[in-house]
C-alpha cells in the first residue's frame, strides 16, 4: 500500500487560506487564485487533491462552489471535496460535477444513515470525516465537539462501505506542531477502513513516518500549510511516500 498525498486547497471567500485550530479568524490567506494553485501541485506531480469549502462548512451548504468546479475542470487528478455537505442533493451534485470522493462529517454523525446510502451508491466515493478535540468527535466546522468518542464514531461506518476515514486532530491543525502519528496508526488498527492522516504536519519527517505505517491502514496524507510556508517540498513528499518510507 502506497501512501497518498493530498495537497490541500482550503476556499474562504474564494481565496486560498490555511486556518490554525479551525479558527476562521485565524485564516492566513496565501493566494487569490485556486486553480492556478491546484495546476501548480499538478507541476509538481500531484494525482490527488484534498479542498475544503470552510465558508461551506459553516454554512452547512456549497458557498465556494463555483471555484470548486473550476479546479475540478482543470485538475488532471482526482479532486476530494469537503465542506458542507450534508444532503443527498449536494451529494449527487457533486459526484456529477467530477469530484472524485466527498468527505462528509457532521452529517455523518447526525445522520449516518445519509453516509450509508450514498457509500452504496457511490462505490469508493465517500469519506468519513473524523475530527478530534481531545479524542472526541468535533462538527459544524470544528466549532462543536460532541460526546461522541473518535473509535465509536469510526466503527459506526466499518460495515457501510466508506472508502476511508479522514481524521484530524484539530488541536494540531495549521500549527506545523507534527502530524499525531501515534493517534492516527491506533485508529487504522482499531477499525477495518483505511485513515487519512490530517492536521499539523510540519515536514517531510511526518511523511517518512506515516510511510512507513502504510501496511498498518494510514491510506494518505493532507498536508496544507507546510506546502505554503516552504517547509515541505510536494514533489520530495510525493517520491518520499511512494517509496514507502
Amino acid at each position: 500500500m502506497t501512501l497518498i498525498v493530498f495537497p490541500a486547497i482550503d476556499l474562504k471567500g474564494g481565496n486560498v487560506v490555511r486556518l490554525s485550530e479551525g479558527d476562521m479568524d485565524s485564516a492566513t490567506i496565501y493566494g487569490n487564485d485556486p486553480v492556478a494553485q491546484a495546476m501548480a501541485f499538478a507541476e509538481d506531480g500531484a494525482q490527488h487533491l484534498h479542498m475544503v469549502d470552510l465558508d461551506g462548512a459553516f454554512a452547512g451548504r456549497s458557498v465556494n462552489g463555483d471555484v470548486v468546479r473550476a479546479v475540478v475542470e482543470a485538475f488532471p487528478g482526482h479532486v476530494q471535496l469537503g465542506g458542507g455537505i450534508r444532503d443527498r442533493a449536494a451529494i449527487d451534485g457533486w459526484f456529477d460535477a467530477g469530484v472524485a470522493r466527498l468527505v462528509i462529517g457532521t452529517a455523518a454523525l447526525e445522520n449516518p444513515d445519509l453516509v450509508r446510502e450514498a457509500a452504496r451508491d457511490f462505490p469508493g466515493g465517500i469519506v468519513v470525516a473524523v475530527d478530534a478535540k481531545d479524542g472526541m468527535v468535533a462538527t459544524r466546522g470544528w466549532a462543536d465537539v460532541s460526546d461522541v468518542a473518535v473509535e465509536d464514531m469510526a466503527r459506526r461506518f466499518e460495515d457501510a462501505g466508506v472508502a476511508s476515514l479522514l481524521f484530524t486532530d484539530v488541536g494540531r491543525d495549521g500549527l506545523l506542531k507534527g502530524c499525531n502519528v501515534q493517534a492516527t496508526v491506533d485508529l487504522a488498527r482499531a477499525v477495518d477502513i483505511p485513515v487519512i492522516a490530517s492536521g499539523g504536519v510540519s515536514g517531510i519527517g511526518d511523511i517518512h513516518m506515516l510511510a512507513l505505517y502504510a501496511r498498518d491502514g494510514i491510506e494518505g496524507v493532507i498536508t496544507g500549510r507546510a506546502l505554503y510556508d516552504g517547509r515541505l517540498d510536494l514533489a520530495t513528499a510525493i517520491a518520499v511516500a511512494e517509496a514507502g518510507a
